[in-house]
């Protein structure tokens, strides 16, 4: 299983990426091992995952999501409740 997923970073930006484990995940951003963007606005928050298939589509959404507006990528966290 992928998964796609939204971090909200200190400084209010978001950052969107794939990965086979959003936990592991959300912990390397915020010990400074993800990526160059979230470095320096950690810590970051996981604010929305989808589940994927495989890790193309995964990708492909990352993407597609990567193309929205800040407006449009805080209404898609806002539609999701991160448990």
């Amino acid at each position: 299983m992928s998964y796609t997923y939204i971090l909200k970073c200190s400084d209010g930006t978001y950052y969107t990426g794939w990965t086979t484990d959003p936990e592991r995940r959300v912990k390397e951003h915020n010990a400074g091992r993800g990526a160059r963007y979230t470095r320096h606005r950690r810590p970051v928050e996981l604010v929305y995952v989808e589940e994927h298939p495989d890790r193309s589509r995964a990708m492909s959404r990352e993407y597609k999501i990567k193309k929205l507006t800040h407006t449009q990528k805080e209404e898609l966290a806002q539609s999701y409740s991160v448990s």
